[in-house]
């Protein structure tokens, strides 16, 4: 009999595993509001929750629509609206941490002491907030694909909720963050290979390295991730449009940028000055 682990899904906890064992007519309204709340117990947020309830309701369909299964879809949706009126169920908080310049210092300081890495992680961090990219764009980007006269460089496949693949870019390299982007670049090539990658490097063990110097400099809550953040944030702050900061990011809709738009105090006067 078919249960409802046979598909692979979220990570495995101790709810998901003796929600496993269920038979696939098993998943009733109250099974799933049972699960939704052992979920949370066991330290779930209501993003998390919010993706295992989705992936259920696409397990049973699948089931339904494909094998014939007499399944109720209805229970994943009544499930879900119970779950949400219980605050247990919905999206995440956006994060709006970026780093000070005390920290980005400090960050550096640790990266130039630390001999026993061959990971040019200041590079890395600089780059990423002259060009708010991705780690994983970062890592992907190669020398064939910079134009030092035109300033841009390709990103291929870049990240776009509507599609997966051939979403490329090219993106200019820019001198308005603090860091000049193409110098970084350019600078960067003396030291590696200038053939295939630009950055020849694992990117989860660029993760590991940047969140490891954090905790071992005392720096609370800060992710790779984060830098993009900061990177365009930047950009508003030197300047340019919700129209122009796209060509840089890559952002798809306007919307998702608002909350960049939140400067910071101390950069108001020099952001007001640039557009006069």
């Amino acid at each position: 009999m078919e249960t409802a682990a046979s598909v692979q899904g979220p990570r495995l906890t101790s709810a998901l595993l003796e929600l496993g064992s269920e038979q696939v007519s098993g998943l009733t309204r109250e099974r799933l509001i049972r699960y939704g709340r052992e979920r949370a117990a066991e330290g779930a947020g209501p993003a998390t929750l919010a993706i295992d309830i989705s992936f259920i309701g696409t397990v049973l369909t699948h089931a339904a629509a494909l094998h014939g299964l007499q399944v109720n879809t209805d229970a994943v949706r009544l499930a879900r609206v119970a779950l949400r009126r219980m605050d247990a169920l919905g999206r995440g908080l956006e994060r709006d941490r970026r780093p000070t310049e005390a920290e980005l210092e400090t960050l550096f300081a640790r990266f130039r002491s630390n001999r026993g890495t061959a990971l040019p992680l200041a590079t890395i961090v600089k780059f990423a907030i002259a060009t708010a990219m991705r780690l994983d764009e970062i890592m992907r980007i190669e020398w064939k694909d910079l134009d030092p006269r035109t300033r841009t460089i390709l990103v291929a496949d870049r990240k776009d909720p509507r599609k997966k693949d051939g979403n490329d870019q090219r993106v200019p390299l820019l001198d308005v963050t603090g860091y000049d982007a193409l110098e970084i670049l350019e600078q960067h090539r003396k030291q590696v290979s200038d053939k295939g990658r630009c950055f020849p490097y694992n990117g989860r063990s660029v993760g590991t390295a940047f969140r490891r110097a954090c905790e071992e400099a005392g720096i609370i809550d800060l992710h790779f991730h984060d830098l993009r953040h900061e990177g365009t944030s930047r950009l508003f702050e030197a300047g340019l449009t919700i129209e122009q900061v796209p060509l840089v990011t890559g952002h798809k809709d306007w919307k998702m940028l608002k909350r960049y738009t939140q400067l910071r105090p101390e950069n108001l006067y020099a952001t007001l000055a640039k557009r006069r």
